[in-house]
């Protein structure tokens, strides 16, 4: 079913995180510097921990573009870990060097520690938390800029901004933001140290990281990441896991630290009657096609039966508090068996801002698989002419 796969290696503090991607056509042009620029993105935000300092993102192209154009393999890309430097003998695939460092034997709550080694049976920490960490994240959204890149030939824009943390809310009812006010929110979201789109809102944020960061807690939030530009019919009512929402959910539930996925007004729509929240069809303009059938409402989200609807494609993510915390809760030592305080590791106190451009990966992959699905072709060329030829005719 799937057009596009996609698969990431590497740990936290290894040598570095390896990306590849295959099903992407031939002849799209795509540079370092572009998945450059979407790397650093992910790297900012106000209440960023330590390794921000150390970590400057820079992507390396391994195989499957030559001269700023994809070929139609497989793509592969390589992140180098700058603070590989400090953990060359802990990290060390040479068995010379085991026990080089102590071991970490005090799970976090909420964090993958005690399920995994239990899974994997193993006796020090590090090797699940070097993995389950959202030191990932990077590699996902390198290789999710190359399917961004992609859409954007089609006039396809993905964009976020954080609505939620702590508790401190931006109120916002989605379902009446057309593709204009969506990408503006967007844009005054990318100059917000939180990518919160009000400066008012924004400051009591930071204040509150900033009590957070003194009192050695962890806060978590809440995010919209959107498309506009989609044409109808992407996903599929046909079987469960050809529905796009339940891509979109599954995504955007793969991403470290969400609890929760809603498409358009998720929850709220269950408190209200259908007349409410159900968007009305109005018919297309005279000499226009189905295609440009309208709606004055988007509750959905842009999904309709599995499928795009042509309404902006609306996902709203919750990030609960990230578990590693400078005062940290109770648990207990898999060696010893004694109840003591979790363990600690350089850690963000939020990272909500960080996780709306994750998100934005995301979809962007996503979007491109059900994308490709419905269009697909071994070169750009071909993929126009199909793309082309559906709107032409009217669906």
């Amino acid at each position: 079913m799937f057009k596009i796969s996609f698969t990431t290696s590497g740990e936290s503090h290894g040598k570095g995180l390896v990306g590849i991607i295959e099903g992407i056509p031939a002849n799209l042009e795509i540079s370092e510097a572009y998945i450059n620029s979407h790397l650093s993105r992910r790297q900012k935000g106000y209440g960023r921990g330590g390794r921000m300092k150390i970590e400057s993102d820079s992507v390396e192209i391994l195989s499957g573009i030559r001269w700023g154009r994809t070929l139609g393999s497989p793509i592969a890309l390589l992140i180098r870990n700058r603070d590989w430097i400090n953990w060359e003998k802990g990290m060390s695939p040479d068995a010379a060097h085991r026990d080089s460092i102590e071991p970490v034997t005090r799970p976090r709550p909420g964090h993958a520690d005690l399920p995994g080694i239990i899974k994997y049976k193993q006796s020090d920490i590090r090797n699940i938390l070097e993995r389950s960490s959202a030191r990932e994240t990077a590699m996902r959204v390198a290789l999710g800029s190359i399917a961004r890149r992609f859409l954007e030939d089609f006039r396809i824009f993905i964009g976020s901004f954080v609505t939620s943390l702590g508790g401190i809310e931006l109120a916002i009812d989605t379902s009446g933001l057309d593709e204009d006010t969506l990408t503006n929110l967007h844009k005054k979201a990318e100059g917000s140290e939180l990518r919160c789109p009000d400066q008012e809102v924004t400051e009591r944020m930071k204040k509150l990281i900033d009590r957070a960061k003194e009192e050695g807690y962890s806060l978590g939030g809440r995010f919209v990441t959107f498309a506009t530009g989609l044409p109808p019919g992407l996903g599929s009512h046909i079987q469960w896991n050809r529905r796009l929402d339940a891509r979109l959910a599954y995504a955007f539930m793969g991403i470290q630290a969400i609890k929760a996925v809603e498409i358009g007004d998720g929850v709220a729509i269950s408190g209200k009657p259908g007349f409410e929240v159900l968007d009305e069809i109005l018919p297309p303009q005279k000499g226009k096609t189905l295609l440009n059938a309208r709606r004055t409402t988007n509750h959905a989200g842009g999904i309709e039966g599995g499928m795009t609807n042509s309404m902006p494609v609306i996902v709203k993510a919750t990030m609960k508090p990230i578990p590693t915390q400078r005062k940290p809760l109770r648990s207990f030592d898999i060696k010893t068996g004694q109840p003591v305080e979790a363990a600690y590791e350089r850690s963000d106190v939020c990272a909500i801002a960080a996780a709306s451009v994750i998100g934005e990966a995301a979809m962007a992959l996503t979007l491109t698989d059900a994308f490709l699905e419905k269009f697909g072709g071994d070169s750009m060329e071909e993929v126009q002419r199909n793309y082309l030829s559906y709107m032409e005719a009217g669906g």
